[in-house]
């Protein structure tokens, strides 16, 4: 069974499991977000796709929407046609039951789509984001940014305002708990469609704004101060909007793809040293893969896992307004970046998932745990790749 090409969906990746829920794909001439009472499983050892059905209360079809994950529960905020409302499901029990999350303390912060979430220490923090607020809620002018344009279509909203955000909303699901903390020290400007990742006790933003180089910021999860990072690099990472970026040792992030400025789709990757303030790019095998859209996941063997997204994107202008026509190139391929030495066990299996004819004989006199797995590794290299998949061999 293979999975739907899609883009700007979520994905999660716990041990050897990636869930993928939601997202758009392209459909009868139009890009149409997906059902929400669906997720596929994709097994990353055997790289077999699995198809599950949801149930219970069940998120309308949502795009751009944040999903996080804590203590095995998949959390959705936000998103277009999201209304601002929180969900939650259980990924780990296998009921794949849906149940909305209602505050009890404090207020549901304003919608929002393309935001970015921290996790840490059982709690969600939220950050930036496009959305709607009425003219009482636009009480600081230097945390929200008006989209002018926006203006022209709101219709009969006429006291509502759109545009984007630097506000950081905490969320504690133990308690159903809704914060806005005060923070202080040198802020991002407003954003959306930026990439962000969490590091022990700090979250970084990265990107999101239509500039030559990108930005890079720091938020101190305990004392809630903002950092603005100047890198100490000469070559840096042109800006973009529309990455990733993943943890990949306890003071490296990897940027991967995104849209440029200029609106090219770009394929390269970049190690940012969270010590020093230094960007080196980072030479890959997908140079071929320009991505958009996509997600990205830090693996077990400190693999950076890409799943789907755009390889393409087209602004046509008209006398309003900027129109995206439908994206024909949503994809479906799992890409793997390698960025640390693999182990000696790691080599073993891969080698012997290579060479399945020769050695599944002497497979079977193994441990049973250690047969599952190695069979698993040998249905993986068996398994005709397609054109819009890809694996690292």
């Amino acid at each position: 069974m293979a999975v739907t090409p899609r883009s700007d969906h979520v994905a999660v990746l716990t041990g050897s499991t990636l869930y993928v829920w939601g997202g758009c794909q392209y459909a009868d001439g139009e890009e149409l977000a997906l059902p929400s009472d669906e997720i596929w499983i994709y097994d990353m050892d055997s790289g077999l796709w699995a198809h599950r059905g949801m149930g219970g209360e069940v998120p309308p079809r949502l795009s751009r929407t944040c999903g996080s994950f804590l203590q095995g529960v998949l959390y959705i905020f936000g998103g277009c046609d999201g209304g601002g409302q929180m969900y939650r499901v259980d990924l780990q029990d296998g009921k794949f039951t849906w149940r909305q999350m209602r505050a009890r303390v404090g207020n549901l912060p304003s919608p929002r789509d393309r935001h970015s979430c921290w996790v840490y220490k059982e709690r969600l923090i939220y950050f930036g984001g496009y959305g709607c607020k009425t003219v009482s809620e636009v009480n600081n002018v230097k945390s929200f940014t008006v989209n002018e344009t926006s203006w022209s279509t709101a219709g009969g909203m006429l006291f509502r305002f759109w545009g984007w955000n630097s506000e950081v909303h905490v969320f504690e699901p133990n308690t159903a708990t809704w914060t806005e903390p005060h923070t202080q020290g040198w802020p991002p400007e407003p954003r959306s469609s930026h990439a962000s990742a969490c590091l022990d006790s700090r979250g970084y933003v990265c990107g999101g704004l239509e500039r030559q180089t990108i930005d890079i910021h720091c938020l101190d999860l305990v004392t809630w101060t903002w950092t603005h990072i100047i890198p100490m690099s000469a070559l840096l990472p042109v800006g973009r909007s529309l990455h990733t970026l993943t943890p990949t040792s306890s003071s490296t992030l990897f940027l991967f793809g995104g849209l440029s400025s200029s609106g090219q789709v770009l394929s390269d990757g970049w190690d940012f040293d969270t010590a020093t303030g230094e960007w080196r790019e980072r030479q890959h095998l997908h140079t071929d893969k320009p991505r958009l859209w996509h997600s990205a996941a830090q693996g077990k063997d400190s693999e950076v896992v890409v799943f789907g997204g755009s390889c393409d994107y087209v602004l046509i202008m008209d006398s309003v307004m900027v129109v995206r026509p439908p994206s024909r190139s949503h994809r479906s391929d799992v890409l793997m970046f390698q960025t640390q030495p693999y182990s000696l066990s790691r080599l073993c299996e891969d080698c012997i998932g290579r060479n399945a004819c020769a050695l599944e004989e002497h497979v079977s006199r193994l441990p049973p745990r250690l047969q599952e797995k190695l069979h698993k590794r040998m249905v993986y290299f068996k398994t005709p790749v397609t054109p819009d998949q890809s694996r690292l061999t």
